[in-house]
């Protein structure tokens, strides 16, 4: 398919792909030899997942959630030269911080990592009084500075935006509590310097019955980076259902304005993956699929989604930017 909607960006033919199977009616499709990355890549390590993979000189680096027998969760740095075979570094990324406050780390989670100019900027799920977003740069994946925390507890699921729009850094986040969130929407909020943010704009809610939107009426929250076209910023996200045995997580899309994001232009009326599989339906949290990742061809359209599977293994699924596109605005619903 010729890519219409072109992906600004970088070219990246070496990263993951597989053309989608023959019969195949759906706009995403799993990479066929999922999870990526099983359980237990490390010894003492018995889940790897929601994490967070970029381009980087030559190859891919990636930052992964991993749990250990304490089930207490950190970031560990990992290489690859596919985007598909992974060697993880045993020790859990080091934090330097000029604040020894804001260098109070308990937990860490749920990364994404965003190169804005010629740095890259990590944010996660941080544990200060409660979770809340925590930010980090580096420009080399050496040496790590943590920066203050982005929000006031409590917060989850935050995403910058891949460069600067109207002068000013943006992310997307999700409100949250201290526990398991029964509830969410996302919000846009702005900086001028990566540390007071403000300008915070409702960006989408979460379905419902008022919607026909059950796949997302407990919660929403932002997935990987967003991707610039020349339609606007595409924005792939997760949604969830709770349901008598518990959530169901699934995967969503949405159209932002190129100029004024915190607009929503398209979004899906149904999920574009849900759980399925047996490594999606089965593991330490049951039926979730969680996209914290997407790798990027501008010259095919190719885009690669990196996702954790039931919070236990790390998976791959593929979809082309034309036809995501196309299919949104033949099934969106703005709310």
């Amino acid at each position: 398919m010729a890519n219409e909607n072109t992906i600004i960006g970088p070219d990246l033919s070496g990263m993951p792909w597989e053309d989608k199977p023959a019969g195949c009616t759906t706009v995403v499709w799993r990479h066929s030899e999922n999870p990526i990355i099983k359980r237990n890549p490390l010894p003492g390590i018995h889940g790897i997942y929601n994490s967070a993979v970029v381009p980087f000189e030559g190859g891919f680096i990636g930052v992964f959630r991993t749990e250990s027998q304490t089930r207490f969760p950190f970031l560990h740095l990992g290489r690859s030269t596919d985007g598909l075979r992974w060697k993880i570094e045993r020790e859990k990324i080091d934090l330097i911080s000029d604040d020894p406050e804001a260098g109070k780390v308990w937990y860490a989670y749920d990364p994404r990592v965003c190169k804005i100019e010629d740095t890259y900027y990590i944010t996660w799920c941080g544990g200060y009084n409660g979770p809340t977003i925590s930010v980090a740069r580096t420009r080399d994946f050496k040496v790590f500075h943590q920066l203050e925390n982005a929000f006031l507890p409590y917060n989850r699921n935050g995403v910058l935006f891949p460069r600067k729009v109207n002068g000013n850094y943006l992310m997307l986040s999700r409100p949250s509590d201290d526990g398991h969130t029964p509830f969410g929407d996302i919000f846009l909020s702005q900086s001028p310097d990566m540390c007071y943010w403000g300008k915070h704009r409702l960006l989408m809610r979460s379905g419902g019955e008022r919607y026909g939107q059950w796949w997302q009426r407990t919660k929403i929250g932002a997935g990987p980076i967003p991707i610039e076209t020349n339609e606007g910023w595409l924005m792939i996200y997760h949604g969830v259902i709770d349901t008598c045995n518990g959530f169901i997580y699934s995967v969503g899309a949405a159209l932002l304005d190129i100029d004024r994001p915190w607009e929503v232009l398209y979004r899906t009326d149904q999920h574009i993956l849900t759980p399925e599989t047996d490594y999606e339906v089965r593991g330490h949290v049951p039926n979730v699929v969680f996209p914290c990742a997407a790798l990027c061809d501008a010259a095919s359209g190719r885009v690669a989604i990196y996702y954790g599977a039931a919070d236990t293994c790390t998976c791959l699924a593929y979809t082309q930017v034309d036809e995501l596109l196309q299919f949104m605005k033949a099934n969106s619903q703005v709310f």
